[in-house]
C-alpha cells in the first residue's frame, strides 16, 4: 500500500506494511493529521490510545524512515532521526526517501493520500 505523505512543500512516498493497523491508515485516506515535531527524532499524530491495532507491537528499536504507532498514548510517528531508543511500537510501514527536512519543521499539518 503505497502512499504520499506531505508536509509543507516536501512530498515524500511510503510502504505500508500489510498489518491490520497500517490497513486501517490507509483505509483513512485521503487526511490531513496534526503532526507535533518531538524530541528532535520524530513527528507525532497524537491519535489517541486504542486508535489502531497494535497485535505486534514490541520493544524494538528503529530506523529512519520507519513509521510506527506507539500503543500507550496512541501516537502515529514519523521517525526523521536516530538516537538509539529502544520503545513499544506497531510497525506501520517506513520510506526510503529524504526526510531530513523534518528536522527544521514545527509542528504541522500533513496530508496522507493514496500513491
Amino acid at each position: 500500500m503505497k502512499v504520499s505523505i506531505t508536509a509543507g512543500k516536501h512530498t515524500v512516498y511510503a510502504e505500508l506494511y500489510d498489518n491490520a493497523a497500517a490497513r486501517q491508515i490507509y483505509e483513512k485516506l485521503p487526511a490531513t493529521w496534526p503532526m507535533l515535531n518531538l524530541y528532535g527524532r520524530e513527528m507525532c499524530c497524537r491519535m489517541g490510545a486504542g486508535s489502531l491495532p497494535a497485535t505486534e507491537a514490541a520493544a524494538t528499536g528503529y530506523k529512519i524512515g520507519d513509521i510506527s504507532y506507539w500503543p500507550p498514548a496512541g501516537c502515529l510517528v514519523i521517525l526523521y532521526e536516530q538516537n538509539g531508543e529502544v520503545f513499544d511500537q506497531q510497525p506501520i510501514g517506513r520510506t526510503d526517501d529524504d526526510i531530513s527536512f523534518f528536522a527544521g519543521m514545527t509542528d504541522t499539518d500533513v496530508i496522507w493520500k493514496k500513491a
